[in-house]
């Protein structure tokens, strides 16, 4: 009998679902370590014989130690190419990387995950990851999301991919991608909440102190945010007065009075300096309380559209599919902090 080395990886019962995470140097520490916490936490609450999960992590790398963008290396059990070699099944793979990584993805990695896809359950992304499945040619004709700040670089870069830089992780067939860094973590109780049951996932999420459905999309994607970054003064008083005025209605005549300004003038500093206008920015800061309103639940639609400036459930459902892809409803189910969803919403 041949000898077993640290590089063949854990043994693997006959019903563990063996879950490979690839690391793509420098990979984001976080997207590694936050997902291999929720299968290995599964693996130590499970009361069976055999724990559910063999957990390995595989550097895309010629060296099984993986540098990280944090400067502290990880060890993985193995190198994609004793991976190629050995040809063992996966159940779950999941590809974790970083923002140095993108500039260089290696065509070998990329060829191996255009092949190993078709025989694996589940093939996942953390963040920028989502980069290396569409490189790869997975993602085209599929929903998918990344960090918010990399969703126009993923669209730009593959048009056949359909980005949604909304929501914390999105399924579409067999293929999840999540949005930025400890988006891995939700993924991940989502995958275990698969495998395991919703009572197993929401016990994971206690034990790792998390939401099991955190309340929200990715709040990094938030209008407010983004506006901030870069902004001139010029732009706080109207910025701060449509937060305080989203119940009434708001023209562009209204936000140049309010900036001291004429509308020309308002108008250009909104395309000069966040690149959309005057309109669009404050629908957009709308459409981002009304998911704040759906996520927190307990009103009904009718009162949620009243309460940000929209007319009717029918102008708010439109604004929002238009800007979201989906319904008020869908958002509710997907998102909202009570697993029963909104009271009084009756939207399809």
């Amino acid at each position: 009998m041949s000898k077993r080395t640290k590089l063949d990886g854990p043994r693997i019962g006959p019903a563990q679902k063996r879950v490979v995470i690839l690391g793509l140097a420098p990979v984001d520490a976080l997207d590694v370590i936050g997902p291999a916490e929720v299968f290995a936490l599964a693996n130590k609450m499970h009361k069976g014989e055999t724990a559910p999960y063999a957990l390995e992590l595989v550097s895309a790398g010629a060296d099984v130690c993986l540098e990280s963008d944090t400067g502290i290396g990880l060890r993985g059990h193995r190198t994609l190419a004793n991976e190629r070699r050995a040809s063992r099944p996966i159940d779950t793979l999941i590809v974790a990387a970083g923002m140095g990584s993108l500039e260089h993805m290696d065509s070998t990695v990329i060829d191996w995950l255009r092949v190993r896809a078709k025989t694996v359950r589940r093939v996942c992304s953390i963040c920028v990851g989502a980069f290396a499945l569409a490189e790869a040619g997975l993602l085209d004709g599929r929903r998918a999301t990344t960090h918010w700040a990399m969703a126009n670089r993923l669209a730009e870069h593959y048009p056949a991919v359909q980005v949604d830089p909304n929501p914390i992780w999105v399924k579409d067939g067999n293929f999840y991608t999540s949005a930025g860094i400890t988006a891995g973590i939700d993924l991940a109780l989502a995958l275990v909440g698969e495998d395991l049951g919703n009572s197993a996932a929401l016990e994971l999420a206690k034990g790792l102190v998390l939401f099991l459905r955190r309340p929200g999309g990715q709040a990094q994607f938030s209008v407010s945010l983004q506006a901030q970054k870069g902004m001139s003064p010029g732009l706080d008083a109207p910025r701060l007065w449509v937060n305080e005025h989203l119940g009434t209605e708001i023209t562009v005549e209204m936000l140049a009075d309010v900036a001291n300004t004429s509308v020309r003038t308002l108008v250009r500093m909104f395309q000069r300096e966040m690149q959309t206008t005057p309109a669009k920015y404050v629908e957009e800061v709308r459409l981002e309380a009304v998911c704040r309103a759906l996520e927190l639940g307990g009103r009904s639609l009718e009162s949620i559209a009243r309460r940000h400036g929209y007319q009717s459930v029918d102008v708010l459902r439109r604004a929002f599919v238009r800007r979201l892809g989906v319904t008020p409803k869908e958002y509710a189910q997907r998102f909202a902090m009570a697993a029963t969803g909104l009271d009084g919403i009756e939207v399809g």
